[in-house]
């Protein structure tokens, strides 16, 4: 591929192709049925075709149809299992990877934005990129002072790119819906296009990134390359060397998988009642296990490396209380309680009246993994949610389409579904509840807290 296409009737173009090309595919399945093949198989083949189709495009043209790519790819574990070997094969070189920017063309980006001697700021600089993501790829390097750094070169015209292919995909976001069962497409395109303007600006990205690698400074668990240099289409980080959680999800051991979970979680609940920044962006390109000295070393050493920052949600006081109380509240069976905070916060609109103990019973399934002292994350668990919220006849289904997400908890709603989604493709045994504990305010009643923290300093005094 050349330059990323910028010229919206080329975009719109390769875009329009795809619900034509389902409608075929949608064709061609009724013709098999009508030859005698069952529908069960027929409609397996057509998902199997349409994802191809989807991510091939996808991933050609980068921009927001990369991005929308990225987002969906970390809910391929609600798919059946039966078709989602091929979703997953093409998932997985949509976080890892898409075909790169010309080398004149990250050239011309590199003088324009650090001057026509940018090669004197770097000992080393390697053209052929080491990833690409959805507005930018990035280049390994050395900076002058010896430090081995991560170039990130934003896409000429990626902002255009971005508007162009989200709007064309919000037109046709129902055609997309089966894709993913139980998933509602439209909020996830609409929230990623509120989200643009902030991931195009690298100031942005470089003053979150800054604050997590100085509160991460030294972390035993936790590892965020600091910022070295930043302009307007090029952001320098520090280089860290790990194995991507692509390929922990695919070869890992069961310690691997483990460690990588646990860490997942902390890093999810730990980071924003340390920064006040929520990282938004969780799929697995985006994450990397440092393994230390020793490439051999226990997992239980190895540390999570976490890479940009470019969606953040700004929550100074951190998670909304509400989430933890309501969370605690449901797990001890107090629907009343529990239903009055879910109006209150407009979780359910003032004009719907539901039965409290009937919304506890649709929470319970999906909170199991905080109920237990341990939990296993599973593609059957989350394709079993998925399919009791998607099945119209489902009571759960019923219920769930009367209730309301306000739009302050669409971003935080959005990332815990993806972590859930990353832990369950890594089938990974996780302590959420200890990390909830740790980390998320409400959940340990104030009294509780209070008593514990009493304990701590009568134990250090002692």
């Amino acid at each position: 591929m050349s330059d990323l296409p910028r010229k919206a009737v080329t975009r719109t173009a390769k875009l329009a192709a795809l619900p034509l090309g389902i409608a075929s595919r949608a064709t061609w399945g009724l013709g098999k049925r009508i030859g005698g093949r069952s529908a069960e198989i027929v409609g397996r083949e057509l998902q199997q075709r349409t994802a191809e189709q989807l991510f091939k495009v996808l991933g050609e043209l980068k921009g927001g149809a990369m991005k929308f790519g990225q987002a969906l790819s970390v809910f391929e574990s609600a798919l059946p299992e039966e078709v989602a070997g091929p979703y997953r094969a093409a998932l997985t070189k949509l976080q890892e990877a898409a075909p790169p920017m010309p080398v004149r063309t990250v050239h011309a980006v590199l003088e324009e934005q650090l001057g026509d001697e940018w090669r004197q700021l770097f000992e080393e600089f390697e053209d052929k990129p080491s990833a690409a993501a959805s507005i930018g790829q990035v280049h390994r390097a050395v900076w002058h002072d010896g430090r081995e750094v991560a170039v990130k070169v934003q896409y000429p015209g990626a902002g255009e790119a971005l508007l162009s292919d989200l709007t064309q995909l919000g037109r046709f976001a129902r055609m997309l819906g089966p894709l993913i069962p139980g998933m509602d497409i439209k909020p996830l395109i609409a929230e990623l296009r509120d989200r643009i303007s902030e991931e195009l600006d690298y100031r942005l990205e470089a003053q979150a990134q800054r604050a997590h690698a100085a509160e991460f400074a030294d972390d035993p668990d936790v590892v965020v390359p600091d910022v070295v240099h930043q302009s307007e289409q090029v952001l320098i980080t520090e280089w860290i060397e790990g194995v991507p959680l692509s390929e922990v999800i695919a070869d890992g051991s069961r310690e691997e998988r483990d460690r990588a979970g646990q860490l997942l979680a902390r890093f999810l609940f730990s980071g924003t009642a340390r920064t006040g920044l929520l990282h938004a962006d969780p799929h697995p390109g985006n994450f990397r296990l440092l393994v230390g000295d020793a490439e051999d070393g226990p997992p239980e050493q190895w540390r999570l490396g976490v890479l940009d920052f470019g969606t953040v949600d700004r929550l100074p006081d951190g998670l909304p209380p509400t989430i933890g109380a309501a969370l605690r509240m449901t797990l001890d069976g107090e629907a009343e309680e529990v239903y009055g905070m879910l109006c209150e916060e407009g979780f359910v609109k003032p004009a719907i009246e539901l039965d409290p103990d009937a919304v506890l019973d649709y929470l319970r399934p999906i909170i199991e993994p905080a109920a237990a002292e341990e939990f296993t994350f599973t593609r059957s668990w989350m394709r079993t949610q998925a399919a009791r919220i998607a099945d119209p006849r489902s009571p759960a289904h019923q219920l769930g389409r009367q209730l309301n997400l306000p739009p302050s908890y669409l971003l935080i709603h959005r990332v815990t579904l993806s972590t859930i989604g990353v832990l369950c493709q890594l089938g990974a045994t996780v302590r959420l509840r200890d990390e909830l504990a740790a980390w998320l305010p409400g959940f340990v009643p104030e009294d509780t807290a209070e008593e514990a923290l009493e304990e701590d300093g009568t134990a250090a005094g002692a």
